[in-house]
């Protein structure tokens, strides 16, 4: 059978948009962006071949067509969510599935997950690379895990996990010798390497250290940290990166620390949630876990 009733995903967006009259109000109500809710409208109604809603300055008003539609469908949607409702429960296995930079992923989180596993062994933990300009409208993420320093849309909350350390690292042999690092002001005789989306973080690390007077131009970007910190490692030059994403290089001797300064930085990684999520008991057990993992 052909199955020609439209997306959930563009129902709510419907019913939503109808008793609220408004689209920016419904898309602060489901956590998803403006534009993900007009695609959602303008997709349901090229596909019944209606149109639904005038559009107006002062917002949207329902077509008697769109007034017969939702009167069609209110109850079905309601008993759907009733339904799903009912058949959840604490004792059965729930999946989570979080949004998070491919670097915090490899070098923080995966090497602790045997602990999440342990004391959470009926919530599964599925991961997704995140993306740097995310909207948070993709309804299949539960959380995102995600740099920020602290600004989201309407309808998101987020809690600072990790990450406002900024750290200076070089290579081994940056310590050896005659012309060996001694002081700060010795880096910026180095080529200095900077993480492309974050190129400030070097004038930031300075400033922090008393050397802002000093020019500096970087010989070098790289869109990921895992990058930039594996051109410190083959000898390329040196940067400043956040503490929490090198502990396996430090830890083997492939980068070290030529200073002790650890530069307070504005951005960090936050766990970002719906609003309407907050009952979800597994989102907030991950919330209290990955804090005490950076504790």
């Amino acid at each position: 059978m052909r199955i020609r009733s439209p997306s959930l995903h563009e129902l709510h967006a419907f019913a939503a948009s109808a008793r609220l009259g408004s689209f920016s109000k419904a898309a602060e109500e489901l956590c998803v962006t403006q534009g993900a809710i007009s695609r959602a409208i303008a997709h349901l109604e090229e596909q019944l071949g209606q149109t639904f809603f005038v559009r107006q300055s002062r917002g949207i008003e329902l077509t008697a067509r769109g007034r017969d539609y939702l009167s069609q469908i209110s109850a079905a949607l309601q008993t759907l969510e009733s339904a799903a409702t009912a058949q959840r429960s604490p004792d059965i296995p729930t999946r989570l599935r979080l949004a998070v930079p491919p670097t915090l992923a490899a070098k923080w989180l995966i090497p602790r997950l045997a602990d999440w596993q342990a004391l959470h062994p009926q919530i599964s933990l599925s991961l997704a690379p995140s993306q740097y300009d995310e909207d948070f409208s993709d309804a299949d993420i539960d959380a995102w895990l995600r740099p920020s320093s602290g600004s989201f849309p309407s309808g998101i909350d987020a809690e600072y996990i990790v990450g406002r350390e900024l750290v200076a690292i070089c290579h081994p042999k940056d310590l050896q010798g005659s012309d060996a690092l001694s002081e700060p002001v010795d880096l910026l005789s180095r080529p200095l390497l900077c993480n492309t989306n974050y190129q400030q973080n070097w004038r930031l690390w300075l400033d922090s250290v008393g050397l802002g007077a000093h020019e500096f131009k970087p010989s070098a970007d790289f869109e990921q940290v895992s990058m930039l910190v594996q051109a410190v490692v083959a000898g390329l030059g040196v940067a400043v990166v956040q503490r929490c994403l090198i502990d396996d290089e430090l830890g083997a001797g492939r980068i070290v620390m030529p200073f002790e300064d650890k530069v307070a930085f504005t951005v960090g990684y936050m766990l970002c949630t719906r609003r309407a999520s907050h009952s979800n008991r597994a989102l907030q057990q991950l919330l209290q876990w990955l804090k005490a993992q950076a504790a």
